[in-house]
């Protein structure tokens, strides 16, 4: 992975900033961390969008290794945060690559998420990345609902270079998916995106509309939607969590689309996500342009979240 977080040069990042509060002076070495210590670990966690049960149990770990006198250096001491946060991260569900039907067989990927996210641009970026990568790829546009979505899409197909198929503006959502995937069967397309409406998370009937949507493709195509992917703004912070809440509640979600995380956002609501609801991350967006996109790596993230 690229690095991921742009961070300016009068901004400390994380790391430093926990290093301030847990190093203030030469007693920590001596007697470890303070109760005084922790506590300002633990806003600073929460400041940096972990999360109260991600960022409790980063304290709590802490805390025990302090007690036992494994956390004296800063060296140690970062070692363990970092370790602890890519346990969160490698915990529950850890497919995080993205899954395909059996080769010959049409993958259908549902692209789905509030109002503002980025999600048609994550879109057309994962379009372009899957053909970068030799597979025939097919955008769809069943965002029926927004006046210039299905615009919007075309635009993004001829710039990743890929299959198209829309529908007049207000055609039921359902209905375009399922001529999308005949589209895609009948051209030899090996993946299918389907771009659904932004919603709302708390638009009860765009949310059974987008149920709609997943049934008829699970039964147009075994074993499909083979990804249903969440796309979120990193830079909302705690409002993607409820976003997920609900999302989860109505849909199978496969994982997470971190979108945007390249600019203002504060990492921590990757290690805040997974430890609420042990979804995997996939795809994370780096920046503005078409191959500003790439596969989640934990390893490499729980390094970074610590150095923005």
């Amino acid at each position: 992975m690229a690095r991921l977080f742009k961070r300016g040069e009068e901004r400390k990042s994380l790391w430093d900033r926990i290093r301030d509060v847990a190093f203030m002076d030469a007693t920590t070495a001596m007697k470890g961390l303070d109760q005084g210590s922790l506590e300002k670990l633990e806003e600073l966690l929460l400041a940096s969008d972990f999360g109260v049960k991600a960022t409790l149990r980063l304290v709590d770990h802490v805390e025990e290794l302090n007690r036992r006198g494994k956390a004296r250096t800063e060296r140690d001491f970062l070692q363990a945060v970092e370790g602890e946060v890519r346990a969160i991260l490698r915990a529950g569900e850890t497919h995080e690559e993205l899954h395909f039907a059996p080769e010959g067989q049409l993958t259908v990927y549902l692209m789905v998420g509030v109002n503002g996210v980025g999600k048609t641009t994550t879109t057309g970026k994962l379009a372009h990345w899957l053909r970068m990568r030799g597979h025939k790829v097919m955008l769809a546009a069943a965002d029926t609902f927004r006046a210039g979505a299905i615009e919007q899409l075309r635009l993004w197909a001829e710039r990743a270079g890929v299959e198209f198929v829309g529908a007049q503006a207000g055609a039921d959502p359902a209905s375009v998916a399922f001529d999308a995937i005949e589209a895609a069967q009948s051209r030899g397309i090996d993946v299918l995106l389907i771009d659904t409406a932004g919603r709302l998370h708390t638009q009860g009937d765009l949310m059974a509309e987008l149920h709609k949507v997943e049934r008829v493709v699970a039964r147009k195509v075994e074993g499909a939607p083979h990804e249903t992917l969440l796309v979120l703004d990193a830079t909302v912070g705690q409002n993607a969590v409820s976003q997920t809440r609900t999302f989860r509640d109505m849909l199978k979600l496969s994982g997470l689309v971190l979108a945007k995380l390249d600019s203002s956002a504060r990492g921590g609501i990757v290690v805040a996500l997974k430890e609420e609801f042990g979804i995997p991350v996939k795809l994370v967006g780096t920046g503005e342009g078409i191959d500003a996109i790439e596969p989640f790596d934990a390893a490499h993230f729980a390094r970074e979240v610590l150095e923005a």
